[in-house]
Parts: structure tokens; sequence; C-alpha cells
């Protein structure tokens, strides 16, 4: 049971985990209305009164629980303002505060009339908090506050108090209800403030994948834009030419072939150099990209003297499994290592972000990640480690392969 527990609770990404977490602690105010308000009258009141004080809090509780849910909601854009619900909370709350009054003065109790005083002071601070999630203006925040300071001491007024005590009861409402706004108020910012920045990094990523297409159109762009312009020249003047039945356009197409060879050569040129990665890049942007990501990357190795294709495929390696760091895990660290061992280069990469279910093992990345090594007679292995972990790690053969001359610097950080 706790197992399925700890995989709920790990598969949500880090908004997620912080809206449940706000969601349940308003929740739990509930519980904390009733534990310091609602109990302690049964030592305070009589029997007679306890009893239904308990309940009028107890029915408060359950209707701010709910109140909060359905204001978080809207706060996220789920459902419309809890407009009616707000009003009811509102209503309940003092006519709650007037019966707590009213058995205070009529009723009968060892000490009954801390224990209305209680009831009447802790469901206006409770009820106001919640209510201040259902606005957004600042202003109108306050307002609620003052109006149920005000309230409370319009209402004790009349029912027989003391000037002097129904003014200390209307402060203690207003500091109630002002702690219970401060603390709504800046859960629904902090809220707030970690979808955009999960959403910050979705376009963070979305636009490293735009930035690099465009790249990609540029270098075809500079590549074809002049060839294919002098090759659509040279076929207008070889149609002049053969028209009027010169020998001259024979060498006009014989270059215009020459031209859409070359043309040709460049583009594959253009295609390999984006399909091959070089690793010690891929080490580097890997570490940069992450640590603007706010995880902390620790890369070692050293990628001198591993053959292009071997550095080509654990490029490719680093590049998805980067990907995958930032869009499908929840990581607060990552480490990338490089090791020569027994004859192989191994490409681990570990991170403390356990992958989503939805991608996990599942998607056309890793498939096309193998794909690549099996080129090489590389191997990939990739699954959770431990309670919260992830590792990758990439396995590539050197027997018979000659490396390179010149050595590429090794990361290490």
């Amino acid at each position: 049971m706790s197992g399925a527990a700890g995989g709920w609770w790990r598969g949500k990404t880090t908004p997620a985990k912080v809206e449940t977490y706000t969601r349940w602690s308003f929740h739990f105010f509930a519980v904390i209305e009733v534990a310091a308000i609602g109990l302690p009258v049964f030592a305070q009141a009589g029997a007679g009164v306890a009893g239904p004080l308990l309940a009028l809090v107890v029915v408060h509780a359950l209707l701010c629980a709910v109140t909060a849910s359905r204001a978080l909601d809207w706060t996220r854009g789920r459902r419309g303002q809890p407009v009616r619900l707000l009003w009811a909370l509102a209503t309940a709350t003092y006519v709650i505060a007037a019966v707590a009054l009213v058995l205070g003065r009529h009723g009968s109790g060892p000490d009954l009339d801390a224990a209305a005083s209680s009831v009447f002071t802790g469901v206006q601070a409770f009820g106001a908090g919640t209510m201040t999630l259902g606005v957004r203006d600042r202003r109108r925040v306050l307002s609620l506050v003052a109006g149920f300071a005000c309230g409370a001491g319009a209402v004790s007024f009349p029912l027989g108090y003391p000037a002097p005590t129904a003014l200390i009861t209307a402060l203690v409402v207003f500091l109630g209800s002002a702690f219970f706004a401060f603390t709504a108020i800046f859960s629904v910012w902090l809220l707030d403030a970690v979808y955009e920045l999960d959403e910050a990094r979705e376009t963070r990523t979305r636009l490293a994948v735009a930035e690099e297409r465009l790249r990609f159109g540029r270098d075809l762009h500079d590549v074809l834009g002049r060839n294919l312009a002098v090759i659509a020249l040279k076929s207008e003047l070889a149609v002049q030419l053969a028209r009027r039945e010169r020998p001259a356009a024979v060498e006009q197409m014989i270059e215009v072939q020459r031209i859409a060879q070359e043309s040709q050569r460049e583009v594959r040129d253009v295609v390999r150099g984006y399909r091959d990665a070089d690793l010690g890049v891929e080490l580097s942007g890997a570490q940069g990209v992450l640590t603007a990501a706010g995880i902390a990357c620790e890369v070692t190795g050293d990628t001198g003297g591993l053959p292009a294709e071997v550095q080509s495929a654990l490029g490719w390696v680093v590049r998805e499994a980067t990907t995958n760091v930032l869009r499908h895990g929840d990581a607060g660290r990552c480490s990338v290592g490089l090791q020569v061992r027994e004859g192989c280069v191994v490409l681990t990469v570990e991170n403390d972000g356990v992958v989503r279910r939805a991608g996990e093992g599942r998607g056309s990345g890793l498939a096309g990640l193998r794909e690549r090594l099996a080129v090489v007679d590389g191997t990939l292995e990739a699954g959770p480690v431990g309670t919260d972990g992830f590792r990758v790690v990439a396995s590539v053969p050197l027997s018979g392969r000659t490396t390179t001359d010149t050595s590429v610097t090794g990361v290490t950080s």
C-alpha cells in the first residue's frame, strides 16, 4: 500500500505536487478548526451546549474545506468562480458566530463565555481566510477582512457585550482573519509561480528545438539558394540557345548537371553534419542546459581518442537523455559519466527524478537510440534505480575500431 502511494506521489510533476500539498493543507485547516475550537468547548461549557457548538464548528469546517477546494480549482482555471459557495460560507459564518454568542449569553456552563467567544472569533477567522481564496483583488481581500472584523463588533455589541469587549473581539477577528488571508494569498501565489516556472521550462525546450530547426533551415538555404539560382539561369540560357540551335546549349546543360550533382553532395554533407553529434559538444551542452534549468549537473570523462562513429552514437544518447530529464522527469540533480573499461566505452546518465509513467520506456526516443547504437554494436539499458532514480547506460565496444588522431577536449566538472 505504501509502495503504491509512493509511486502515486513520485509520478506527479513538481507543480502537481505543490498543488496537492496546498490543497491538503487547506483541508487540514478544517481539522485544526475542529480540534482547536470545537473540542475544547466540552471542558468549558455544559453538555447541553457543548454538543450544538461542536456540531456548528464541524459544519463550518466542512464548508470551509469544500469552498477551499472549489476556489483552488478556480485559481487554476478549471471551473468558474464559486460565487454562490462564497456567499453561503459568509452567511453560515455569521449565523454560526451569532448562535455561539446567543448560547454563551443564555446557556450554562463552567466557562461558557470563553467557549462562545472562542467559537465566535474562530469561525470568523477561518471563514474569512478561506473566502480570500475566491477573490483576487487585494482591495477586496482587505475589505473582506475588515468587513468580518467590523461585523464581529457590530454583532457582539447589540447582544449585551460591553463596548471594550466588542472592540477587542473585533480586533482579534481582524488579526486572525488577516493571518489566514495572508496564508491563502501566499499559497496561491506560490502555486501560480511554480506552474509558470514549469511552463517556462517547457517553452525553453520548445524554443531550443525550434532554434535547431531554424539553423538546419538556414544551412540548407545557404547551400541550395545560390546553386538553384545558378541552375535556373543556366537552364533558361540553354533553352534560348537550343531554340537558336546553338551548340553552346549542350555546354550549359552539362554545367547545370555539374552544379546539381555538387548541390546533392553539399546537402548530404549538411544532413550528415546534422545527424552526427559531437560527444564533447553534447556533454558541454547538457551541463549548460541542465544547470540553466536548476538541475545540479556533474559531467565527468574524457572523449579524447574515441572513434568518430562512437562519439556520434554516444552524443545522441546524451542529447536524448538530457531531453528526457528536462521534459519527462522531476530531477534535482543529474550525473553524466564517461568511462573506458575492458575494451568498451560506457556512458552513464543518472538523475534523481523518476521518469513519468507515460514516457517510461515506451517512447520512440529510447528505441531510436538502440537503433543508432546497434550500428556500432552498442547496447542500451534504461530503467529506475532505487526509489526515485532513473539511469541510462550505453555501452559500445572499441575493439577493431581505429581511434581518432586528434583528441577531443575532455569535459569534467
